[in-house]
């Protein structure tokens, strides 16, 4: 029996001690492992899988996989030893390095506004997952299916979760490589449905644009000084005294008028929705929240109130169907003022003036739905997913035809299938602009591929250095916006000086330019789990000099992003990867490219927004191995709405074969139903740091001369 089959199903010799304890069964490559005292009350139904793991065959072996669970204190605790070498990593939205051994987190969503550079904090996720890489390159992961507060600790050779609540199950997955272990994660938590197009684009924000000229007038410079881009957020000043799915009757008299011209120059529109619901008769979201009872009540049974931005307000117990149903439908009226996309924040939930400013403990949520009731210490961890979960519910009900783009603060492992994420209320210091990389890296590793950070820095005044910069590096994040909270200076690209505003520029005209490239990364997203923005060592999982690496990373699997400050980086491949200087020049910010022997990256010519690119004409950027040889694919669809799960999409295969002073490419459609196209190509030949465009050809196959 295999190494990796036995580390699944545990040994023989050890069965007796933890048996004592547990029961364990598995399902293909999956452990369940079953403390003896195990309520699934307490914890099911899970809101991490969307595949429930199917216990089958419980079997013995010989890999000494050890599982055991014990109770100290009041807390139920699952230790998991591990006796080979092994880097580990996940454990979901944390500070700190990539690599997390040495490392506890406290998971316990929390808002905490400009958060320190060390690890050890708990912030506005929660993720209980553990990646571990041996040396050899196989991996495996660890899920402690609990929702209560609790601690991982992530020791050499131990992974200990310590919980406040009822002992919980452990699940653990065995993969030959991180790439399939991934795979294998999403294949039970689901994975990220395929985001609009325009989602991942440049996005621009701040607490707050206002009144709705200054909107307008955002948007104008934006194009005035042709800075590609797609999105302007609303934060909650447009709202009507802070009450939830209202505008101000001054400042956002005319939201239809608003989003109409915001439209017209190409821009979509994402507004903030908190849970906060403002106490006060006549106001129409407390009134039918009221009347249906549905909001979270307090130990003794009565309607929970805390002081949020409106002052007092009530908060939907989100884990009733019910409740979840009606927050669905409020949400048609507001979009059809011409809302695109949605931002809920706050929703940890956050509560001013309270202990660890959020919910007592003890407050009652009813469940349903098979969810049994329960305190607040259960549910907190995941009043954010299931706030999301409603509010996608009410998106697809508002605009059955279009794909739902949500932001949220607080989440829960298996979120990602409802929303995307940021790091939350950074700083603007260049410690956090580093720090958002390997924050970025962890939530794509531990199952959140759409995130990012605030670039530039939410907290504090900004500087047009640290803007040029954060932007140079942030422009190949998955999630891509600059945001900065009232009180600070503007630290918009235009308002600092030409040096800046061209750095910003040029980095945006790349993430645009390379837009079909990240377009097929996140389609892999949405159907492996891959991560978008990926840790060097998923190049080689076998390279010890990569696991530690947290400066430069892989944008997809074949595109390496190394930052201007990090002057000293590890390469993969022994640093075989090849230099890319694209044609528009580049500046003392541009992070360095690299890409990898034998593929082929797609380009858009450059575009002002998504709905400008066009895919008829491209340039494809081809980096032959060592054989000559070099394939990539390109994904298409409608950029938005659901017709590409009826087939209405285009998968195109890339191919490249270098002969003597010649490059032959073909392109050839693998899958979907899309109609094939005729295209303008040039070539991009990526050879010595250099890269040599070749004229424009209409083709499925080109020849070009490489001398």
């Amino acid at each position: 029996m295999s190494k990796r089959l036995g580390f699944l199903l545990s040994s023989l010799a050890i069965a007796s001690s933890v048996m004592a304890q547990a029961a364990f069964m598995t399902c293909d490559s999956v452990a369940v492992f079953y403390p003896s005292h195990y309520d699934a009350k307490q914890h099911q139904p899970s809101p991490i899988f969307e595949r429930e793991p199917v216990a089958v065959n419980a079997l013995t072996a010989s890999w000494p996989l050890r599982v055991d669970f014990s109770e100290k204190d009041g807390h139920h605790i699952a230790t998991i030893n591990v006796p080979d070498e092994v880097d580990f990593y996940g454990t979901g939205e944390v500070t700190g390095p990539l690599r997390r051994n040495g490392r506890t987190v406290e998971l316990w969503n929390v808002d905490t506004p400009a958060y320190g550079v060390d690890g050890g904090s708990h912030l506005y996720q929660s993720h209980p997952w553990v990646m571990g890489l041996r040396r050899d390159g196989t991996a495996f992961g660890i899920i402690a299916d609990n929702t209560w507060r609790q601690k991982i600790t992530t020791n050499d050779h131990k992974v200990i979760f310590d919980s406040e609540g009822p002992a919980f199950r452990v699940i653990i997955i065995e993969r030959d490589s991180p790439r399939a272990l991934m795979q294998a994660l999403v294949n039970l938590t689901g994975s990220m449905s395929l985001p609009p197009l325009w989602a991942l684009g440049y996005h621009q924000c701040r607490h707050t644009y206002y009144p709705d000229g200054k909107v307008m007038e955002i948007a104008d410079n934006l194009r005035q000084h042709r800075i590609p881009s797609d999105v302007i957020w609303m934060d909650i000043d447009y709202m009507d005294g802070y009450r939830i799915f209202t505008f101000d009757p001054d400042g956002f008299s005319n939201p239809n008028r608003l989003n109409d011209y915001l439209h017209q120059k190409n821009f979509k529109t994402v507004y903030m929705i908190d849970p906060g619901v403002k106490v006060e008769k006549g106001y129409f979201v407390d009134d039918q929240g009221t009347a249906g009872d549905y909001w979270v009540k307090d130990s003794k049974g009565q309607v929970f109130e805390g002081n949020v931005w409106p002052g007092a307000c009530h908060f939907p117990d989100f884990t009733r169907p019910e409740v979840r149903m009606w927050w669905a439908t409020l949400y048609k009226d507001f979009m059809a003022k011409g809302v695109d996309g949605v931002w809920n924040d706050m929703n940890e939930p956050a509560i001013f003036g309270q202990p660890e400013n959020t919910m007592p403990y003890d407050n009652l949520h009813l469940g349903g739905d098979g969810v049994s009731s329960g305190p607040h210490l259960r549910f907190h961890n995941v009043y954010g997913l299931n706030m999301v979960r409603a509010s996608r519910q009410g998106l697809l009900l508002a605009n059955p035809g279009k794909r739902p783009f949500i932001l949220s603060r607080s989440n829960f492992l298996g979120g990602h299938r409802y929303a995307a994420t940021w790091t939350g209320d950074n700083l603007s210091a260049p410690e956090h602009m580093e720090l958002s990389i390997p924050m970025s890296l962890t939530l794509g590793l531990s199952g959140q591929p759409f995130n990012g950070p605030d670039i530039g820095g939410f907290c504090e005044n900004s500087n047009g250095e640290l803007v040029a910069q954060w932007t140079a590096v942030g422009a190949y994040f998955p999630f891509v916006r600059n945001h900065n909270t009232k009180g600070t200076v503007s630290q918009e690209p235009w308002v600092f000086t030409p040096e800046v505003l061209n750095a910003c520029r040029t980095a945006i005209n790349r993430r645009y330019m390379l837009m079909p490239y990240i377009y097929t990364c996140f389609r892999e997203a949405s159907i492996d789990g891959m991560p978008v923005m990926r840790p060097l060592f998923m190049a080689d999982a076998k390279d010890l000099s990569l696991r530690g690496e947290d400066r430069a990373f892989l944008l997809g699997g074949d595109l390496m992003i190394r930052p201007q400050w990090a002057a000293e980086v590890a390469l993969p491949d022994g640093g075989s990867w090849k230099k890319l200087t694209l044609e528009e020049g580049t500046d003392r910010y541009q992070a360095e490219l690299r890409q990898r022997p034998g593929s082929i990256i797609p380009l858009a010519n450059l575009a002002q927004s998504t709905a400008e690119m066009r895919t008829d004409s491209l340039t494809l950027l081809v980096c032959v191995d060592n054989k000559g040889y070099a394939h990539g694919l390109l994904y298409e669809d409608d950029g938005d709405g659901f017709s590409y799960k009826n087939g209405q999409y285009r998968v195109t295969g890339i191919e490249a074969v270098k002969k003597n002073n010649q490059l032959r490419v073909s392109l050839r459609q693998k899958e979907g139903k899309m109609q094939s196209i005729l295209r303008k190509l040039r070539i991009g030949y990526v050879s010595g740091g250099k890269v040599k465009y070749s004229s424009w050809q209409t083709g499925e196959e080109i020849v070009v001369s490489i001398k």
